[in-house]
């Protein structure tokens, strides 16, 4: 466990070095977004941050390359890959966020860079429960890349307030750590270290490192970087798949097996509900799907009269509903889970509830 947390340091320790970096640099050399119709803040803010964040984490695994605890996952493609797949993604952030590239082009490049991922091996290959195959090598590599752009656009669609993105995947990856973690050591493995469990912590540093300067009122924003986490989010819950070995759990088989597609899914609820519901919006009104706009959840959320803050809060605390008892299925007995998780989510929707103005339905009216 020091060894992870050494890597947590080393993956926030770095963002927070590099972000004023990076944003002066955007300062000094007149990288600056024009102000849109849909964007809230009043005076352009850099949005390069994810140059930051996308240094601070290939640093942290890379640096896991030279210890020896650490070193035998690199002998394996899996980590290079996602490191390349990252590195890839930033590039085309990067190029988006400063010529805002036509929505086909930027998916072309999504799905080019997927791809080549799961070709060096992030490739969801089966299913963990009863052992599922998904039936062809070709099926294998249609079926990750799908997955992996979906989870990509569900994280950049939320990417819409200071903190809300960084806060909700760090969320999701500190639950992923303590799951990849905790299955390890149910499966009675030799060593602990594992490519999800190093993957995730990293992703949960760089989270933790990049809030400092993007929680509202932020200083920058992170842009297509919001891809990259996406893209490393979903890497982790596809590698995560392959520490399942049923027969060695027991009576846990089922659960745990369940588990490695139920808790990647519960870290993307919200982005993936905002995803599905937003272009379904937009369809009925005539637009295209990809067309941006003030409808996701969190700006539906603003125009009912939550604090910039608040409206992050919730769609935090949901995400932490969602997740930990997610990981506590693996931890504790489902009863118990359910007996703590059930008033949190009364708790929750009263809170949700009390921070609606009266007016909030008049306003969906008009």
């Amino acid at each position: 466990m020091k060894v992870y947390l050494l890597f947590m340091l080393v993956a926030m320790g770095v963002t927070l070095v590099m972000t004023p970096v990076v944003r002066w640099a955007c300062l000094r050399w007149g990288i600056l977004p024009e102000l849109r119709s849909r964007d809230l803040q009043r005076t352009p803010i850099p949005r390069l941050g994810g140059v930051a964040m996308t240094i601070g984490l290939l640093v942290s695994i890379a640096l896991a390359s030279r210890v020896p605890y650490m070193a035998p996952l690199f002998a394996d493609s899996v980590p290079w890959a996602v490191m390349w797949a990252a590195a890839g993604m930033c590039v085309l952030g990067v190029i988006d966020d400063v010529v805002e590239l036509d929505w086909l082009a930027k998916l072309a490049g999504q799905v080019l860079i997927a791809g080549a991922m799961a070709f060096n091996g992030v490739q969801l290959v089966t299913f963990p429960i009863f052992g599922v195959t998904i039936g062809s090598s070709r099926l294998s590599l249609i079926v990750t890349v799908f997955l992996v752009v979906g989870i990509v656009n569900a994280v950049n669609f939320i990417d819409g307030l200071d903190g809300l993105a960084a806060g909700v995947v760090g969320i999701g990856a500190g639950a992923f750590f303590v799951y990849s973690y905790v299955l390890t050591r149910l499966m009675g493995a030799a060593s602990y270290a594992t490519t999800a469990s190093l993957i995730v912590i990293a992703l949960f540093g760089v989270c933790l490192g990049f809030l400092w300067y993007n929680f509202h009122p932020s200083s920058i924003m992170m842009g297509g970087g919001a891809e990259t986490l996406g893209l490393v989010l979903a890497a982790s819950g596809i590698i995560v798949t392959g520490q399942v070995d049923p027969a060695l759990l027991g009576r846990q088989q089922i659960l745990v097996s369940v588990l490695p597609l139920v808790l990647p899914l519960s870290v993307i609820f919200m982005p993936v509900a905002d995803l599905v519901i937003t272009s379904i919006r937009r369809m009925i009104r005539g637009h295209s799907p990809f067309k941006a706009d003030r409808s996701h959840f969190h700006d539906r959320l603003l125009l009912r009269g939550h604090s910039h803050r608040g409206v992050v809060a919730i769609l935090w605390m949901w995400t932490a509903i969602v997740c930990v008892p997610a990981v506590g299925l693996l931890i504790v007995d489902w009863t118990r889970v359910v007996a703590l998780a059930l008033p949190a989510v009364v708790v929750a929707c009263i809170i949700t509830a009390t921070e609606f103005p009266i007016q909030a339905h008049q306003e969906d009216s008009r």
